[in-house]
């Protein structure tokens, strides 16, 4: 692990994502990938691969660099850092593929990075496929240790049991070690689940919002998830079997929808709105 000259951050918070299992569609790095990109974040601190990788699984690739001569790129685990514009807190963002071993040591590396830059809150973040309508909003659903970021994301508290990822791991030792950690995953439906999925890296910035209260750029996901779900759309209309099932699909949703859940999702997107435009009047 490269020793990272920790800089004086503004009460810095941290996202994860990893690729991998956690990763349906690649709609959680995606959402990742769309805040390095929209903060223009720099690399923090980076972790040895060859003590986290099988390499066989995870091949190295080869490319060109800057200078256009080929290199070897390891999969190496990168934390990053951003200094968010009309925010008055600093973000660390790890983006990693899910390692083959050593997860509790990884994790462990992890926190004390986060421990010592100062972060205090981590949310991890996760998809998976699900008899989830494409027509409907995406569902999301989290878990928290903090009872004030609980009430924050008005989420349905997951009731999984059954093989874990390596976010539930890295959530479980930053909690141990006081930091405040929420889980955010989005349900992808299984049918259209060719990456990239637009839809569930929207909903998962919205959900990163409530969580932590402030806003974040959309850029132009609205547009992407807007185009996605118009493919969805003609995907459904050319296969007559596709679309009976997404309409069953849509007759339990609706079933199991409470009359008051349209009214709080209209106003959480209306608190994001207001969050949001500071950034977006910029």
């Amino acid at each position: 692990m490269t020793e990272p000259l920790i800089p004086a951050l503004r009460n810095p918070w941290m996202i994860a994502a990893f690729e991998g299992w956690n990763d349906a569609a690649d709609a959680a790095t995606s959402t990742l990938d769309h805040l390095l990109e929209q903060w223009d974040a720099e690399v923090f601190a980076e972790l040895d691969p060859e003590e986290f990788y099988d390499f066989q699984a995870v091949r190295p690739v080869i490319a060109p660099n800057d200078s256009g001569l080929r290199e070897i790129v390891w999969p190496t685990p990168t934390l990053y850092v951003a200094h968010p514009p009309h925010q008055d807190r600093d973000v660390l963002l790890l983006r990693a593929v899910e390692p083959n071993y050593k997860w509790q040591t990884f994790c462990v590396s992890v926190v004390e990075l986060a421990r010592a830059a100062g972060v205090h809150e981590l949310i991890t973040l996760g998809a998976l496929l699900a008899d989830s309508p494409h027509t409907r909003p995406v569902p999301v659903t989290g878990t928290t240790n903090d009872p004030v970021m609980l009430e924050r994301l008005s989420l349905d508290q997951a009731k999984y049991t059954g093989p874990i990822g390596i976010t539930t791991v890295l959530s479980d030792v930053a909690a141990k070690e006081g930091l405040v950690t929420a889980s955010i995953w989005a349900a992808v439906p299984h049918y259209a689940a060719e990456p990239p999925c637009y839809k569930a890296t929207l909903a998962l910035l919205g959900a990163i919002e409530d969580a932590i209260g402030v806003g974040l750029p959309q850029g132009v996901l609205r547009e992407m998830s807007d185009a996605w779900q118009r493919g969805a759309d003609e995907l459904m209309e050319q296969d007559e079997d596709l679309a009976e099932y997404v309409h069953s699909l849509e007759s339990e949703r609706d079933a199991g929808d409470l009359p008051e859940a349209s009214g709080d999702a209209i106003a959480r997107e209306f608190e994001r709105y207001l969050r949001r435009r500071p950034t977006e009047e910029s």
